[in-house]
């Protein structure tokens, strides 16, 4: 079951891209696609999972619309018959999703007819097929809330019969900061991952940097896709190291840095020397993966121009979660102490009340310097939160005991 969990999570937003695209409703391409994961669940199992399965899956769930479609008795004859015709006219061929059909979805999503939430929290859902709750956590909301919003984005398109494609080139870059920020976020879901067993959900990863690249051949003169496809691969270099041979978090400052793969750093660096100039929030976070992936050692990590980095990054948004990370920063630059009193600064940001990143680097801060009873008591609280993952709980529970 877990191993379909994954094919089905790297198979879900290329099949609803597909059906989407051949439909033209984005609440009959969902179903279907859940409809034809259900028969594999069913089928699979026995007879083996199909060598091709997203195209196995695609061609369930177009069956699985058609059907929905003449049901559909509502509908308008002319209307459903040009559906057939678009739908049906269709070669087995094409149900190896082309290469830009989650692009045109995400800058569908894009459209300025939704606000900037509904259009994250709507391509998080439909593209990377995240469920509710792991798009919660990562944009900080209520899992209510974010259901709302997804279910009236996905009205909005159909009854404004907003096109679900890639608009004209010249109005690329008004939806691009909107395209970004999902692949980054499916990346960063990959990388950081908030639920399940696994600290890593590799096809996240695969995705978000496959995506990346896709849009910098899309928009090769776009210097923020530049800077978002540097810091994805300067992370993605790090995967491997990031957990142990029993799948447990390995901390960066206790990673093999020789497994790090130096084909994607490189890959990296290059995408940062094309970025030269950007003016987003990836530029300057992508200079301080830079700076890590390059160190030689731990201790030689250049703290002082990573703070400048993060002094970038804040002049550029009011985000709680990059002042908690720059206090950890100050903490390894000017002391531990001085790392504190950044922390404080942030501690009562109410955007950061549902998790535990205020708790977990004030009790990391506090075990560095020595104050062993004080860290315990935090990595204690740091454990409460409903929204840790397994992984990251074991993380902490040895931290925790380190602490005597």
């Amino acid at each position: 079951m877990t191993h379909l969990d994954g094919v089905f999570r790297r198979e879900w937003g290329p099949a609803v891209a597909v059906i989407a695209r051949w439909s033209g409703d984005l609440g009959v391409a969902e179903d279907a696609v859940q409809e034809a994961c259900a028969q594999a669940l069913r089928v699979w199992p026995a007879e083996g999972v199909p060598d091709k399965p997203g195209a196995w899956l695609t061609t369930v769930a177009r069956n699985r619309a058609l059907d929905r479609l003449r049901r559909e008795s509502a509908r308008p004859g002319k209307e459903l018959a040009a559906v057939y015709e678009r739908v049906g006219a269709s070669t087995d061929a094409e149900l190896h999703p082309v290469r830009d059909d989650e692009l045109r979805m995400m800058f569908t999503c894009a459209h300025p007819a939704l606000d900037r939430s509904s259009q994250l929290a709507l391509t998080l859902r439909l593209i990377s097929g995240l469920t509710v709750a792991e798009i919660a956590r990562a944009l900080l909301q209520s899992e209510a809330a974010v259901g709302q919003r997804i279910t009236r984005a996905k009205n909005k398109i159909r009854q404004a019969n907003i096109p679900l494609r890639v608009p004209p080139r010249e109005l690329l870059a008004e939806r691009t900061p909107h395209v970004l920020g999902c692949i980054y976020s499916v990346f960063t879901e990959g990388y950081w991952s908030t639920a399940g067993p696994s600290a890593i959900r590799d096809e996240l990863c695969d995705e978000g940097v496959r995506l990346a690249g896709e849009l910098c051949a899309l928009m090769p003169d776009d210097r923020d896709v530049h800077a978002l496809a540097a810091l994805v691969l300067l992370h993605d270099s790090r995967r491997r190291t990031r957990v142990d041979g029993s799948s447990a978090l390995v901390p960066l400052d206790e990673q093999d840095r020789s497994q790090w793969d130096r084909g994607r750093i490189a890959r990296g660096l290059e995408q940062l020397r094309l970025a030269e100039g950007a003016t987003g929030t990836y530029l300057p976070q992508a200079v301080i993966a830079a700076l890590h992936a390059t160190a030689p050692t731990w201790q030689q990590t250049d703290w002082a121009t990573i703070c400048l980095a993060y002094d970038r990054l804040l002049a550029l948004t009011d985000s709680p979660v990059v002042r908690a990370n720059r206090a950890l920063a100050i903490g390894f630059r000017d002391g531990f102490g001085a790392g504190l009193a950044a922390l404080d600064d942030v501690a009562d940001d109410v955007r950061l009340a549902r998790t535990n990143t205020v708790a977990s680097i004030r009790a990391d801060l506090l075990r560095r310097s020595g104050r062993r009873a004080e860290a315990a008591d935090w990595y204690r609280i740091a454990l409460r939160f409903d929204s840790v993952s397994a992984p990251a709980a074991a993380f902490l529970r040895r931290r925790l005991s380190e602490c005597g």
